[in-house]
């Protein structure tokens, strides 16, 4: 049986894909000023409707909720903080950058946080794909050095946990006795994605779980197998996880008219500027995001956004990052997933607009499927 995580939208959320960010544009977002009265049915990512969230996803069964980085969302660990304390047992998956932080201090915030919160968080070490981002926080270096530094920030972080002071020396790096009061108990799992060449040995050499945006599944297994493949020259194995938007219904009809719905009414010019933006990102996996595009392109079809059968592109069009759903009936769903679970995937983050409500139809709709599977042995 696959484990389930949800998702934390810090940044915005809504009943549509064009929910404004807070008074300026962030890749893929539509950049309506939240305090606009006239933003479409945006939901602040205020503590009360992110506590609401990530109640709904406890109580659903998912395991961890994962809170993204950025400029345009609420710091995760602050906010992870505070949600450990109206939550029980879901654990937080907080996104963060090397660039801002020491691996030290990293360390210890880690093992505090594990510490206060029972072993509660899982980490998404996030190398930075846009350079305008990284230079908002001071960090300039190009696409292969941030890789780079990745591979040293995890090596002295997992040092620090290590129980033995680390000194270690190195291009971004140079540290003295590394370590923290207290190893952490467990040591937070390393979530790692990217799909560049000079990702794949970084998470061959750091990761629990690889990460992957949802693409088709010749396409992901094809990934996988290279992963794979860079693992085991280090004498490693990891999890492999995917990120997908899930629009589930009773029927395939009624989750296909949702996703229409998401897009409707929405400016044609709009997407073009959207898109023009999200050409001009440095992450390898947003251009892959980007070609399942070519039909729609081509056509103006929105049924050419359908790149397998029951996974949808439509998400990529407005929205940097994870740009791909899973829409269908709730069995439809549950076989996609089946398929993507075959391939390896042990572990899938989902999301859904709004996400307080789409936490209740996955999590009541989609994953009992899932668990009779599993306990009958087909899953």
């Amino acid at each position: 049986m696959p484990t389930f995580h949800w998702f934390l939208p810090t940044a915005s959320d809504g009943r549509s894909l064009t929910v404004g960010t807070r008074g300026t544009h962030g890749p893929g977002h539509d950049g309506t000023p939240a305090t606009d009265p006239g933003a479409d049915r945006f939901r602040a990512p205020s503590l009360r409707y992110l506590t609401q969230i990530a109640q709904a996803a406890e109580h659903q069964g998912f395991e961890a909720v994962l809170t993204p980085v950025g400029t345009w969302c609420e710091d995760a660990w602050l906010t992870c903080a505070a949600l450990a304390q109206h939550t029980e047992h879901l654990k937080f998956m907080v996104a963060m950058r090397p660039d801002p932080i020491s691996p030290t201090l990293a360390a210890q915030m880690a093992a505090t946080f594990q510490r206060h919160s029972g072993g509660r968080l899982l980490l998404n070490i996030v190398t930075g794909g846009e350079a305008d981002e990284q230079a908002r926080f001071g960090d300039h270096l190009a696409k292969a050095q941030r890789y780079e530094r990745t591979g040293e920030f995890l090596t002295v972080l997992h040092g620090a946990w290590s129980g033995t002071p680390l000194d270690f020396s190195g291009a971004y790096y140079d540290v003295r006795g590394a370590c923290v009061a207290s190893p952490p108990e467990p040591a937070p799992r390393i979530y790692f994605g990217g799909s560049s060449a000079e990702a794949g040995p970084v998470a061959a050499r750091h990761a629990d779980t690889y990460l992957t945006w949802g693409e088709p599944p010749a396409h992901v297994a094809a990934k996988l197998e290279h992963v794979r493949a860079l693992a085991a020259e280090q004498g490693r194995t990891m999890r492999f996880g995917i990120r997908f938007h899930v629009v589930t219904r009773d029927t395939s009809a009624q989750a296909w008219a949702q996703a229409e719905r998401l897009l409707a009414g929405v400016d044609p010019e709009h997407v073009g500027r959207v898109q023009q933006t999200l050409t001009a990102s440095q992450s390898t996996g947003q251009d892959r995001m980007n070609a399942l595009h070519a039909r729609y392109r081509d056509s103006g079809r929105t049924s050419d956004l359908e790149v397998h059968p029951n996974v949808w592109a439509g998400v990529g069009l407005l929205r940097g990052g994870a740009g791909t759903a899973l829409v269908g009936s709730h069995a439809e769903v549950a076989e996609r997933i089946t398929e993507y679970a075959a391939l390896g995937i042990e572990e899938f983050i989902l999301s859904g607009f709004p996400h307080l409500e789409e936490a209740y139809w996955v999590g009541e709709g989609v994953l009992p499927r899932l668990r009779a599977r599993g306990e009958e042995g087909t899953a």
